[in-house]
């Protein structure tokens, strides 16, 4: 009898020690961000877990902690630097004080249109980018569609010279802050998850940013007025950090890549989708789409390029964007 018991809890420990390897073996990549999870950007992203689930056979996942929950885009940027957090979704605006050369893509006016722009992200001058962040502890895995970012005010901003002397929140982007400045407004940096106080409490008179974020932070319950001069269309990047990808075999880095480059076509067909329903929202609740005509911001704000002159790299890489076809 007591054998046939001893030989029951050797079955059940044997059981035991199987399914603890099991699950061990499962490995997973945390993937922090500050969107809203109805934004498309957060979908495809979740479209990317999905897959990679799928392509791994449930051997790799990606769990996704959105809304800011372990830190801004600085902070999570930071954390993937030392290895205590896998992936992040960040601006190239804010990337670019990681990895100087994603300054070109915060220029204004340097895409044509839409389709320049994924020509470019999806080309040799995108690809190097995203891989040129390595030598910072980043590596770049995609770009996603973020649009193409205007003004949103509580007064409005018909003409270029209304922006002068306006508060206008910014990225924590040098770029950025000149670009304002070129148009005499004054920059103020502010992170997104403060940004709908700032705006309610007069901290800041605008802001500016793609027409989904608007409507998803619900910032058009402050600012009444989405000028859309499309001054920039800076991407989203999927990034993740050296110590989490060099942690990965090879086999894992296919699915992950695999992955990433399936959600981006994705994203980008949510993305348009997006852009239409949140004008046609934020325009229901009261808020007056202005088209100003964008020759003249373009005009005024044409001399950030040319100041990259005495950056021979970063003016190389501008001149590519603008003889890309």
């Amino acid at each position: 009898m007591s054998m046939k018991v001893g030989n029951g809890y050797w079955l059940i420990a044997l059981l035991f020690m199987v399914s603890c390897q099991e699950i061990s073996e499962v490995k997973s990549l945390k993937l922090a961000h500050g969107l809203d999870t109805n934004h498309p950007v957060h979908k495809g992203m979740e479209y990317m877990a999905e897959r990679v689930e799928e392509k791994s056979k449930g051997a790799l996942k990606v769990e996704i902690y959105p809304n800011q929950q372990l830190g801004s885009e600085r902070q999570c940027l930071e954390l993937l630097q030392i290895g205590s957090l896998a992936m992040t979704k960040v601006s190239a605006a804010v990337m670019e004080n990681f990895a100087p050369n994603l300054q070109v893509f915060s220029l204004p006016y340097i895409f044509k249109d839409r389709q320049h722009t994924y020509r470019v992200l999806d080309g040799e001058i995108g690809k190097g980018i995203l891989t040129g962040s390595e030598k910072y502890w980043l590596r770049g895995l995609t770009y996603f569609d973020a649009g193409q970012r205007s003004f949103y005010s509580k007064k409005p901003i018909r003409e270029p010279e209304d922006v002068k002397d306006m508060k206008i929140r910014v990225q924590e982007s040098v770029t950025a802050m000149n670009l304002i400045r070129s148009l005499g407004g004054a920059p103020t940096p502010i992170s997104w998850g403060e940004l709908y106080t700032a705006l309610q409490q007069g901290v800041v008179d605008g802001a500016e940013n793609n027409p989904p974020s608007f409507y998803t932070s619900r910032h058009y319950e402050v600012c009444k007025y989405y000028s859309l001069n499309e001054h920039t269309a800076v991407p989203d990047l999927l990034v993740i950090g050296t110590v989490a990808w060099n942690g990965l075999s090879e086999e894992e880095k296919s699915w992950l890549q695999a992955a990433a480059d399936e959600a981006k076509v994705y994203q980008r067909k949510l993305w348009q989708e997006a852009e239409k329903e949140a004008l046609k929202a934020v325009e229901a609740a009261g808020v007056e789409i202005i088209r100003p005509d964008k020759a003249k911001f373009a005009g005024l704000t044409r001399g950030m390029l040319e100041e990259y002159k005495e950056q021979p790299e970063k003016y190389a890489i501008i001149q590519a964007i603008l003889d890309t076809p």
